[in-house]
């Protein structure tokens, strides 16, 4: 056995292979920063950072490391710049608690910049005062995992995104919190990402922003109490899977507003309280399907350019108005769905609606060319109008019905 450990030995050293060493980093070490630990470093080293406070900035990661702290050691920035920037492949960070970024007009200083990296992992950390949290630039097959960041914007102008991703493929953002930052998540040309399992609230705009980023994934996170609720815009092969979004009001607030979004899919979400459940304007060939509306202002509203469409399967439950539509054309289908002001009856038992519902009344019509006409909402004259154009529609697509309305709450099961 001593001769096969020896031979070994003589092996590596005759190779050149080197064995991954641990680089301790505290007050009372041999290594008292962690720029001195990185410098000395070897690739695949790991630098362990003990409990204390650390006041560094322009942390510069450009090889192949594990940093990992111990207790959260506290890595302050002193509002001097970014804090940690990683421009190596296969870089892990872990367990820090970073705080006092830098503000920039010019820069989008960052707790944490990764920049044309593949394989990093950013997991553990708890970001505080920061301007932007997480930014991931032009890298991909990377995790960004059980991360806290909390900011304190109060402006959109002078505040940053929680988690960011521009020009980043393959992505998995999983079980972060975010809140007071001006964009909780945003993404921008970010393509076969996964965005799973967050909490995102009381951000300053959105919960979720996202623009050119096709063939994603977005499941059980939750969008609560944001200023404009969720914005998805401009991509395709979406797929949106038991988030929740909830208590997002304001005049230009929606749970989710979908533009310009093509072949995609919405399943089994909550859209409670909000001003608008979904606003969805050009958006084509989505399928919505085990969704439940309850509470909000307008259940959906469809500016125009939707076709193709279709709504099955769905609770909408004591919304203000369940659908606003703003043509007399309709590409839709609606079927299937439950429909708590639904006042049609069921004689042969069998679940479903005798008679079709029309989920779209005049008043909403109304209501949406002139939102002061709101205070009339109540009032008998408006119940007799949107009952003769139920009877006989004159501003409303003829055409828009559920032709199968289900009598009782659909169930689901979201696990």
């Amino acid at each position: 056995m001593k001769t096969l450990f020896l031979y070994s030995i003589l092996f590596i050293l005759s190779t050149g292979i080197s064995v991954a060493k641990t680089i301790e980093t505290c007050a009372t070490c041999k290594v008292k920063t962690i720029k001195g630990a990185i410098e000395i470093a070897s690739e695949s080293d790991t630098i362990f950072i003990r409990k204390g406070i650390y006041k560094e900035f322009n942390i510069d990661v450009s090889k192949p490391l594990v940093v990992i702290g111990e207790h959260y050691p506290v890595i302050d920035g002193e509002l001097k710049g970014e804090i940690f920037r990683i421009t190596a492949d296969n870089v892990t960070l872990d367990g820090l608690f970073i705080i006092n970024v830098g503000t920039s007009y010019t820069e989008d200083f960052s707790a944490v910049r990764v920049v044309k990296s593949k394989n990093f992992v950013i997991k553990n950390l708890v970001l505080e005062n920061l301007f932007f949290g997480i930014y991931i630039e032009k890298s991909s097959f990377g995790k960004v995992f059980h991360n806290k960041i909390i900011g304190d914007a109060k402006e959109e102008f002078n505040s940053g995104n929680g988690i960011q991703l521009w020009y980043s493929h393959h992505v998995e953002v999983d079980k972060n919190i975010i809140t007071h930052v001006r964009d909780g998540i945003y993404l921008e040309f970010a393509d076969h990402c996964s965005i799973t399992n967050n909490i995102s609230t009381d951000n300053v705009r959105y919960g979720l922003h996202f623009m050119f980023s096709n063939d994603a994934t977005y499941e059980k996170n939750n969008f609560q109490n944001n200023g404009a609720g969720v914005a998805v815009m401009f991509s395709k092969r979406i797929e949106m899977y038991h988030n929740i979004f909830h208590g997002n009001w304001g005049t230009a607030s929606y749970g989710l507003l979908l533009k310009e979004i093509n072949d995609s899919k919405i399943k089994g979400n909550i859209f409670k309280e909000n001003t608008t459940g979904i606003n969805i304007e050009g958006s084509n060939r989505v399928t919505y399907t085990f969704n439940t509306f309850e509470k909000n202002g307008w259940a959906i509203k469809s500016r125009g350019a939707c076709y193709t469409n279709i709504f099955s399967d769905n609770n909408f439950l004591y919304n203000t108005f369940d659908l606003s539509y703003n043509s007399k054309l309709n590409d839709n289908v609606f079927k299937n769905n439950y429909w708590s002001d639904y006042s049609g009856y069921d004689l042969n038992k069998d679940g479903i609606g005798d008679v079709p519902h029309k989920p779209v009344k005049l008043f909403s019509y109304v209501a949406n060319r002139t939102p002061e006409a709101i205070i009339l909402l109540r009032s008998l004259f408006i119940d007799i109008i949107d009952f003769s154009e139920k009877v006989s529609p004159v501003f409303t697509p003829n055409n828009l019905e559920d032709t199968s309305p289900k009598m009782n709450r659909i169930a689901y099961d979201r696990n």
